[in-house]
């Protein structure tokens, strides 16, 4: 008989966010959020969003854990960490604690706690909360931007002897969520299972090009000029979906769909930056006619040649196709065609 596994304890803060890894993740689906973590045999001990515990009943929580009375197996943070102003965190302090900002209060639970996780790129690399001037001096858990370091430092190991597990993404997909949740309730992952960033390889081994429903586009660099079209959106629209890590294409977000197949191109919201692009999001920038941003690992030169030689071989299909806002002309096999 299979041994059952133990219960384990998940406290989930939030920091500086806007709360939309938690709205995202409440759209779990087959099954819904709280099913999955009954069947996980995990506890959810506290969350800003789901808590029925009062104010005052939830600072008796947290301070129960800092005083090691309460076990924490997991501690999720949701937003990232403000430092702000001068690295004193004064600008997000924690209510219901003498002085105490949640920069501190952060860090403490996670000297205490078996895993550490970061959910969604704010907690992971500082996010969109880090953009601009970044005024709140945002940053994430174990990573400011894509340089170690972040509230806990470069060295930092849980008790369960990992670095902190980056779920990036804005929003996180929730199978992301809760397929490392079952890992870690079933005490099978281990640091090979993340990659350089602390992102869980399961989703970073894969791009957001990988199954999207416009690569046949994409492979003859049949493009598409305006966001209404229906051609590959990497030459002229932006889309970074053949740089960025994550499996949107294949796993559909909410039974059915994603960014692209939405018709809106990838922004890569699971890379370390994504907010600070240099240029529109839907936009893609050039020099001499060659966008900048080219497929991971591909050599430029390479890019050029084959895209040269797509393009000369494109089928007038897809090439008025990718214009339209609908498929202009179907396709057809060559045993039938100009048959009624």
């Amino acid at each position: 008989m299979a041994k059952a596994m133990m219960q384990k304890n998940m406290l989930w803060l939030q920091s500086g966010g806007c709360g939309g890894c938690t709205l995202s993740l409440m759209c779990a689906e087959a099954p819904d959020l709280l099913t999955a973590l009954e069947l996980a045999n995990i506890r959810l001990v506290s969350h800003p969003s789901l808590n029925q515990a009062s104010g005052t009943e939830t600072i008796k929580i947290l301070q129960d854990v800092l005083d090691g009375t309460l076990r924490i197996d997991i501690f999720c943070v949701e937003g990232s960490i403000l430092f702000g102003p001068n690295g004193t965190g004064r600008f997000h302090m924690a209510s219901g604690f003498d002085n105490k900002s949640m920069k501190t209060l952060i860090a403490e639970i996670s000297q205490v706690s078996e895993y550490v996780v970061a959910v969604g790129s704010c907690a992971a690399f500082g996010g969109i909360t880090a953009g601009g001037a970044n005024e709140v001096e945002a940053r994430g858990m174990a990573f400011d931007d894509d340089i170690a370091g972040g509230l806990l430092g470069k060295k930092f190991l849980s008790r369960a002897g990992l670095p902190v597990i980056n779920i990036s993404g804005c929003p996180i997909h929730p199978d992301w969520v809760m397929e490392t949740l079952y890992q870690i309730a079933a005490d099978s992952l281990t640091p090979a299972d993340l990659d350089h960033l602390g992102r869980p390889r399961f989703i970073s081994n894969k791009l957001v090009h990988h199954g999207c429903s416009r690569n046949e586009y994409y492979e003859f660099k049949a493009s598409a000029e305006k966001l209404c079209d229906l051609g590959c959106m990497m030459e002229n629209l932006g889309c970074k979906g053949t740089q960025a890590a994550g499996d949107c294409n294949i796993r559909p977000w909410n039974g059915s769909g994603s960014c692209i197949s939405g018709g809106y191109p990838c922004i890569a919201c699971t890379e370390p930056g994504f907010e600070e692009p240099g240029h529109p999001f839907v936009e893609t920038p050039k020099i001499a006619g060659i966008p900048v941003g080219l497929p991971t690992d591909m050599p430029k030169a390479w890019f050029v040649a084959l895209a040269s030689l797509a393009k000369a071989a494109t089928p007038k299909r897809l090439s008025v196709n990718a214009t339209s806002d609908k498929i202009a002309i179907a396709p057809i096999s060559k045993k039938h065609k100009g048959k009624s």
